[in-house]
């Protein structure tokens, strides 16, 4: 009886966790005025019920939510941007902490992203949202007069859940869907097109390059022996094709992990959108101004990092001349990296992986 019973009490603790965190993940993503109307008990439920951002029954929770925040507030009536807006978590949070004559300018390339920050427009008008990459950053923000005068940038780099838990969308083989892996549906190649036109060893190269997948040379062959009889438009059939070529199989991950992963890179541009987005973003920042970047695997991390720390050293001079570290030029300083907490992992698997890096825009 004590056994069952401390089984129980267990059972009932994992209960009341999972419940406080549904909680918490429902406060941040409403706007100040939802929050105040929460506070009205007989419409809570109705509230809740009509929570589901343009009726999509896909949750994301946002990872490192509270630090990436903290981390780029400073004037609560300044001006932010939040350049891979998702689902609008991260917005959310920061609009609830920042005052009446704040701006919140979000980007993002998915539609269904766009829609949801839409919605967000039409309740706080501090927040708007521009349908583009976030690459694109300097010319959107010379249109509305913004350039250089940013107090704080976010980023949250990758796929969003909902992105991956839509099997339509076409980014895991978790669900068998049509093979399209695109941020924006509407753009580009879908995966399925561009593995007809890529050549054996560029693919070869993709997935060895932006996957890591040591097997690269294999499963290219297999993928594009396949193709010669009929074309791969599921995510399914692509899976078994990449498990079925590749010799060892990883503990505890699927085989076409790694593959996923770098076609979904390659179809998007994805490290060349980052390329293009942290130089923009360290000259949009004010003096003072923060850069809060996530990133979920070794490329993205790699590609933030090493920016940082050029940005950090300042002009590239030998060694051995006779200056002074202020005299480089420095552009930034370091200011945190952090990982996600053993708590938060334990809510959201997905978060094992995320990385934060915060920068500080210099006085020059």
């Amino acid at each position: 009886m004590r056994y069952i019973a401390r089984k129980l009490v267990i059972l009932l603790s994992y209960f009341v966790s999972c419940l406080l965190t549904l909680i918490k993940n429902l406060l941040y993503s409403l706007t100040f005025t939802q929050r105040k109307d929460l506070l009205l008990f007989p419409s809570f439920l109705l509230k809740i019920h009509s929570l589901k951002h343009m009726n999509n029954p896909f949750v994301h929770l946002s990872v490192l939510l509270h630090e990436t925040v903290n981390a780029i507030l400073s004037d609560t009536n300044g001006v932010y941007v939040d350049a891979t807006f998702g689902r609008g978590g991260h917005s959310r949070a920061l609009l609830a902490q920042l005052g009446t004559d704040a701006r919140l300018i979000a980007f993002d390339k998915d539609p269904q992203a766009i829609a949801v920050g839409q919605q967000l427009m039409a309740e706080d008008s501090r927040f708007s949202i521009i349908h583009e990459s976030f690459s694109r950053l300097q010319p959107c923000l010379e249109q509305q007069q913004l350039w250089g005068k940013i107090d704080g940038i976010m980023a949250d780099l990758g796929v969003s859940s909902p992105q991956l838990d839509d099997a339509s969308r076409g980014f895991s083989f978790m669900n068998d869907g049509p093979l399209d892996m695109r941020m924006n549906p509407e753009q580009g190649q879908s995966a399925a097109q561009w593995l007809q036109t890529v050549s054996e060893s560029d693919l070869a190269d993709v997935l060895f390059q932006y996957g890591e997948e040591r097997h690269s040379r294999r499963i290219a062959k297999a993928i594009k022996k396949e193709l010669e009889h009929a074309p791969i438009n599921s995510t399914k059939k692509l899976a078994d094709i990449v498990a079925t070529a590749h010799p060892a199989w990883e503990r505890h991950k699927h085989p076409a992990t790694r593959s996923f992963q770098a076609i979904r890179i390659a179809v998007n541009q994805e490290l060349d959108d980052i390329r293009g987005f942290l130089p923009q973003a360290l000259t949009a920042l004010k003096p003072q101004g923060k850069l809060a970047v996530i990133s979920f695997h070794s490329l993205e991390d790699r590609l933030i990092k090493q920016f940082f720390q050029k940005e950090a050293k300042g002009d590239d001079l030998p060694r051995d001349l006779p200056i002074r570290a202020s005299e480089l030029n420095p552009r930034l300083k370091i200011v945190a990296k952090m990982a996600a907490s053993s708590a938060e992992v334990a809510e959201n698997t997905r978060a094992r992986s995320a990385h934060l890096r915060v920068a500080q825009k210099l006085n020059k």
